[in-house]
């Protein structure tokens, strides 16, 4: 299943029907599960843990060392889930001393030339489309979509089941449920088409609106909001998941539209 072309270092730990590519590089302290399919040129260096059934296609860098001149060549790791798919051309880099990891989740589709850089947190089901830029230390939510060409800022937290739009700058917090568009980044309402895919009920998306209509269209300030939506709303898994997205943001969220940067 390994090429002879393929260079992979004897301590390596790879599975036994890992199918290694012509001209594919593994390094020393790396871990490759059962049934992935590493494709040509592609760099796997120390650190990289990669899941079952992944698929790495070529030109992809996995477990490159960060981007980052306090980076002092601590051991860390770049982890990838099960079911995750690489496309051509990804950088993914690994951690710092910060959070010690990189980690993207399973059944992930991460398309090609994105990059992923260290202390990145990413949830499982996302998709990445082309050219999408993560800087350091950034949180993204299961089921987030973002489309081609977005860029995000470092330590900013994307909620889950959102959808930024192609080309976007993100420099607030995106919270989760929403749809994001416009320059500056701003509320285009709630993603209801994908989570009436995801098996939402009308009744959730409902109130998911209803929520985001008190903090985003009527135009109240956040700490005003969220006192109205605790007032207003009965105490749900979603309510209290928004609200508390909202209060633990460092960054602030990004704004209603027409609300300004």
């Amino acid at each position: 299943m390994i090429q002879p072309l393929a260079y992979i270092h004897p301590q390596a730990q790879i599975a036994d029907n890992v199918v290694i590519e012509p001209f594919a590089v593994i390094h020393k302290d790396v871990v490759i599960g059962e049934g992935t399919w590493i494709g040509s040129n592609v760099v796997i260096m120390d650190g990289a843990r990669i899941g079952k059934n992944c698929r790495v296609f070529p030109g992809s860098v996995i477990s490159g060392v960060p981007q980052d001149l306090k980076f002092a060549g601590e051991v860390t790791t770049a982890e990838i889930g099960d079911n995750t798919t690489i496309r051509e051309c990804v950088t993914i880099n690994r951690g710092t001393k910060d959070k010690w990891k990189t980690v993207i989740g399973s059944n992930c589709l991460i398309q090609a030339y994105s990059h992923i850089a260290h202390d990145c947190e990413v949830g499982d089901y996302c998709i990445f489309s082309n050219s999408t830029t993560l800087a350091g230390h950034i949180t993204i939510g299961n089921y987030v979509v973002l489309a081609g060409l977005v860029a995000i800022h470092q330590f900013v937290k994307v909620g889950a089941h959102a959808f930024v739009t192609g080309g976007s700058l993100v420099r607030k917090d995106v919270p989760p449920y929403v749809k994001a568009a416009r320059e500056p980044l701003s509320y285009a309402g709630i993603n209801s088409v994908g989570l009436r895919r995801r098996g939402f009920s009308s009744e959730k998306i409902n109130e998911i609106q209803e929520i985001y209509r008190v903090l985003f269209v009527k135009h109240n300030n956040v700490t005003k909001a969220l006192d109205m939506i605790e007032a207003e709303f009965k105490p749900t898994e979603i309510r209290d998941e928004i609200v508390d997205f909202i209060r633990n943001s460092n960054r602030g969220v990004m704004k209603g539209f027409g609300s300004g940067s």
